[in-house]
């Protein structure tokens, strides 16, 4: 499986790069050092919230559609791999999790 990390840098070069921007560009909008930028593009580095919020701003893009294109990409790293989605409990049905919760008090 793809580390989160690399998909979220393809994501954010796919996005400077639609732009026509270059490291210089996004570095200096950002004011995120230049070299920090292309370790995040190449996955090498953890992007903070408040960094990635920065880069966002910087490129024009909404945070949530930055995270919602790497989702994306996860879901289809997870359907090549063969993992199913887990069915998500409604509101009215208490999960597993609620239930040892519940049980332990």
């Amino acid at each position: 499986m793809a580390l989160f990390r690399r998909m979220l840098g393809d994501v954010l070069r796919d996005q400077r790069t639609q732009r026509g921007m270059t490291l210089r560009d996004v570095s200096a909008e950002a004011r995120v050092s230049l070299g920090y930028i292309s370790e995040i593009e190449r996955g090498q580095k953890e992007a903070s919230s408040e960094l990635l919020a920065s880069l966002c701003a910087a490129l024009g893009v909404p945070l949530s559609s930055v995270l919602r294109e790497v989702s994306d990409l996860v879901a289809v790293e997870e359907a090549a791999a063969g993992l199913r989605r887990l069915p998500v409990a409604s509101a009215a049905e208490p999960s597993t999790a609620d239930a040892v919760v519940t049980s332990a008090a």
